[in-house]
């Protein structure tokens, strides 16, 4: 089969999600032609907003986390993040509320955390903190560049890391859970709960996850952000300086099939019968709709791992505008629930919690100005993926009363409640990312080398490479978003013999390449 001419097919990304964005803005940066398909009616993936009374709410990730990820991003693209995105730095990083009336503030300083834990629970807990928070540091800076940083993280190479690092061993705790390793740290019960939590920021249970996501702590303390208008705006204005680059898009647009010819991503075809052929093809979906077939048997061979492997935790998400009274609000708040051993046995169990905690986003305060009288809200409950046919028209009643009697018992009352349209359910979530089952992170991250068993940028097809939460190095915006690093790297690596003679575009530069930003709608399954 003759090679493709990078001079007239373009490189096809299927999504624009954040890490579909990620790799297509490298992508056109690099010169090369390159193609956006969406489904959706505008950028961003799970960043989406739904319409409320006081304006869009976010709907999916709220803050930003790992700036330099977007720092190197925009940079790539000849911008500086700054420059085209306001951000706002939290000091406050999260307001916790428990049942028995307790509250504990956690910042961006570790001085004024310690102290915070002082007065919540002693001196011993303040250290103990400090000594969780040295470990936190030290993991991360191990296991950033070995693993997130790399496009093909190695068991060896990541063994020689520990070695060199003989502390390392005590830190990761192999053998533990991350709530058996901070019941181990925390004398307080609620610490322990609390840092728990991090192991849902991938979709994990604490009880299953390994000791080693404690690292996640130090990404949160290392620097927060709210983005101005919302993370669907920074998702907006990537897919702006991408398509300054010559990238072109096209929304409401189904891919239904991707077509191999002789082992090799030839073409996509879309759902009103229209075939595009393609260079090379990104999939920024879940890659279990390529294990399972849903884009063709040609990819049946694609992460197959992804078809078999658990399902991380889904979500009943609500976002709404209303007027709240009776508690002091943050941006970042969390109510935890009484037993947290019982709620993660219901969600393994495949129930919703009977008792859950909530986490909720005020979207209007955290911005350096007094929010408005009716303001916008996330809460994000979490819930067990499908495991079969949903009826989200049953969920909302009793995921209604659950949410806020919990809130009203806790002393938080929201005004007017939300109705049925606030409401995305992991049936929801599987409508809108069909073949994830309505998880939202992609394979379950339980198990000490879960990680390890992420899909990677290449696959068995050649010429089909794979960005998102769903593939390495995993879960979140700024790990996403170095999916689409990883994948685009591979792809212009694995093309540079057909294109070293094609200039390097600019944001309004040299290319030719026309801007595409609307499509006929259709149905869509896939992307």
């Amino acid at each position: 089969m003759a090679a493709t001419n990078f001079s007239d097919t373009p490189t096809i990304v299927v999504g624009a999600g954040i890490g579909g964005l990620a790799a297509a803005a490298r992508l056109a940066a690099a010169g090369r032609p390159v193609l956006v398909l969406e489904r959706h009616a505008a950028p961003g993936g799970k960043m989406r907003t739904v319409p409320t009374a006081s304006g869009p709410a976010d709907t999916g990730p709220t803050v930003l986390t790992m700036r330099c990820v977007f720092d190197d991003l925009f940079a790539a693209m000849g911008a500086r993040l700054e420059d085209h995105v306001t951000l706002h730095r939290q000091h406050l990083l999260a307001r916790h509320f428990w049942p028995d009336g307790a509250t504990l503030d956690l910042f961006d300083s570790e001085t004024e955390n310690a102290a915070a834990i002082d007065a919540f629970a002693g001196p011993r807990a303040a250290d103990q903190f400090r000594a969780f928070s040295a470990r936190a540091r030290r993991l991360y800076q191990a296991f950033d560049r070995p693993m997130m940083q790399t496009a093909e993280p190695r068991l060896p190479h990541l063994a020689a890391t520990v070695l060199r690092r003989p502390r390392l061993m005590a830190d990761m705790a192999p053998h533990a859970t991350l709530a058996q390793a901070l019941r181990r740290q925390f004398d307080d019960p609620r610490l322990a709960q609390l840092f728990g939590r991090f192991a849902t920021y991938v979709g994990g249970s604490p009880y299953a996850a390994p000791a080693l996501l404690a690292l996640i702590w130090q990404a949160e303390a290392a620097g927060v952000w709210v983005v101005e208008g919302g993370m669907h705006a920074l998702a907006a204005k990537i897919a702006r300086l991408a398509e300054e680059c010559g990238a072109q898009f096209r929304y409401d647009t189904h891919v239904a099939r991707i077509e191999t010819d002789g082992g090799r991503a030839v073409a996509v075809s879309l759902a009103d019968g229209t075939r595009l052929p393609a260079a090379q093809v990104l999939f920024n979906g879940d890659p279990r709709a390529l294990a399972t077939g849903a884009l063709g048997p040609g990819t049946g061979k694609v992460a197959q791992a992804a078809a078999r492997a658990p399902r991380s935790l889904s979500a009943q998400v609500w976002a709404f505008a209303a007027q709240p009274s009776g508690r002091d609000l943050a941006h970042h708040n969390v109510f935890f629930s009484a037993d947290y051993a019982a709620e993660f046995a219901d969600l393994r169990a495949g129930r919703p919690p009977a008792d859950p905690t909530l986490y909720i986003c005020a979207q209007d305060r955290g911005l350096g100005r007094a929010p408005p009288a009716q303001e916008r809200f996330e809460i994000i409950v979490n819930a067990p993926p499908l495991e079969g046919p949903s009826r989200a028209a049953e969920e909302y009643a009793p995921c209604l009363k659950r949410t806020f009697d919990k809130l009203n018992h806790m002393g938080l009352a929201m005004d007017p409640l939300p109705g049925p349209e606030a409401l995305t359910t992991p049936g929801g979530f599987e409508s809108l990312f069909p073949a994830s089952l309505g998880a939202l992170y992609g394979q379950s991250p339980h198990g000490m080398t879960a990680a390890l068993g992420r899909p990677r940028a290449r696959t068995k097809v050649a010429g089909l490479y794979l960005a998102g939460g769903g593939a390495h190095p995993g879960a979140g915006v700024p790990m996403a978003a170095l999916s689409g690093r990883h994948a685009a790297e591979a792809m212009l690596s694995d093309r540079t013999s057909t294109s070293t003679s094609r200039p390097t575009a600019t944001r309004g530069g040299t290319s030719t390449a026309s801007r595409t930003t609307a499509a006929a709608p259709s149905p869509s399954s896939a992307s």
